[in-house]
């Protein structure tokens, strides 16, 4: 939990750095007009704001509950406006360096990419509740995150309630759309949630003693990249463990707090806890879809011709 002196320590070092007194609405507005610099003002502020928990902040700050949620939301839309400069598919840099940084990890040959989803809880949103009501029954948002060897988001869907399916989130994105029309070479990593396809390569469901099994352990070493973003994640910004706003609202925070995460990461910033990348407790992994496994072809040729 965000601590009273914490916020305090934070603001002091924001006065030492800007020579002058700062309060909490003159940090909303400082933000808002220094978001595109992305500098020490702005790595600061936005975690003080946005990994905070809101009564916290306004005990500590002697505020109301609304004046913080209006300074939230006011950070996490200039944010937003951020989003393609900060969150780019397959990455900012040449796409071969994207797949010599994941073929270095186990091996595994063309990938610019990993990805699953997350389920970041919510309080019961009043319209449609039953929809975010996921298979553990619990109310929240599903995120689809892709990301690459570094740990950088690539890309991200943070609109889906929680109980739609991770395959139908992927089939339904302009992403998919833009790799089934071929404007994307390389491959996706996945788990077995998602369909086999001739881009999205997922493991074998029960694979052969040889080149299958050292395929899947490729898969499953590579793909632990993107378990492990997403620790890092919820590690940076603990509002993702329960986020008390509206669906709305919440996605919104989900996007800002993806678009810091990078900017820290590109910065070179630890994150400040050790993320577990065992298991994501939030994420379910049901059977694989029934969908067309069109891609088995496509996985057998990388299995011969990589794993013989």
């Amino acid at each position: 939990m965000f601590k009273k002196h914490n916020v305090r320590e934070t603001l002091r070092s924001l006065e030492v750095t800007l020579g002058f007194s700062v309060t909490l609405l003159d940090v909303t507005h400082l933000v808002i007009g220094l978001i595109s610099t992305a500098g020490l003002l702005l790595r600061r502020v936005t975690i003080l704001l946005l990994i905070s928990f809101l009564y916290n902040i306004g005990d500590a700050e002697h505020v109301s509950k609304a004046t913080v949620c209006r300074a939230v939301r006011n950070v996490t839309v200039a944010l937003k406006r951020l989003l393609y400069s900060f969150v780019v598919f397959p990455g900012h840099r040449p796409t071969r360096f994207i797949k010599e940084g994941c073929h270095k990890i186990a091996g595994f040959p063309g990938v610019i990419g990993c990805t699953d989803g997350t389920r970041i809880p919510i309080i019961a949103p009043p319209v449609n509740e039953g929809d975010y009501v996921n298979r553990k029954s619990f109310h929240s948002i599903n995120v689809q995150i892709i990301c690459d060897a570094a740990n950088i988001i690539t890309n991200v869907e943070a609109k889906w309630p929680g109980s739609v399916h991770d395959s139908q989130i992927f089939r339904e994105c302009t992403l998919s759309t833009k790799f089934g029309h071929g404007e994307s070479t390389g491959y996706l990593l996945g788990d077995r949630g998602y369909p086999c396809l001739p881009y999205l390569l997922t493991p074998y469901s029960d694979p052969e003693p040889g080149p299958q099994q050292r395929y899947n352990l490729a898969n499953c070493r590579t793909r632990a990249r993107i378990e492990m973003t997403i620790g890092m994640l919820k590690a940076r910004f603990q509002c993702l463990q329960r986020l008390r706003v509206t669906p709305e609202r919440a996605c919104d925070i989900i996007v800002a707090c993806v678009i810091l995460h990078n900017i820290a990461t590109i910065r070179g910033e630890h994150c400040p806890s050790e993320p577990n990348i065992s298991s994501d407790p939030n994420h379910e992994h049901p059977d694989p879809p029934t969908d067309i496994q069109d891609g088995r072809a496509v996985r057998d040729t990388i299995c011969h011709n990589h794993f013989f």
